[in-house]
Parts: C-alpha cells; sequence; structure tokens
C-alpha cells in the first residue's frame, strides 16, 4: 500500500503552514489584547520550516 501524500505534497503543507504561522505572530505582535503567546506560535513556525528544508533536502536526493 501506498502512502497517498508524495514528498512534494509534505513539503509543500510545511511551507504554506510556516508562512501563515510566521504571518500570524507577525500580525500578533501588534496587537497587546490576543492571549495568543507570540514565542510558542514562533517556534512552532521555524519547525515546519525546518521540516520544509529537510523534505527539500530528501527531494533532493531522491533519485529519479
Amino acid at each position: 500500500m501506498r502512502f497517498p501524500l508524495s514528498i512534494s505534497d509534505i513539503s509543500l503543507w510545511l511551507a504554506v503552514t510556516a508562512v501563515i504561522l510566521l504571518t500570524a505572530s507577525e500580525l500578533l505582535s501588534s496587537s497587546t489584547d490576543v492571549v495568543i503567546e507570540k514565542k510558542g506560535l514562533r517556534l512552532v513556525a521555524l519547525a515546519l520550516g525546518i521540516g520544509f528544508m529537510i523534505t527539500v533536502i530528501v527531494r533532493v536526493f531522491q533519485p529519479i
């Protein structure tokens, strides 16, 4: 049984999610009445960005 998502799909999902979270954390930095922790949001976005870079490296070294 094959995994239904390819490395390209996962990479795209990670990149889009990281951009959304980084944008949200920057928009929240100007707002003072929001209770979401900005530092945690940035750490999650950074982890997703690192995951994206790992998938890019896997795609580079993956045989065609």
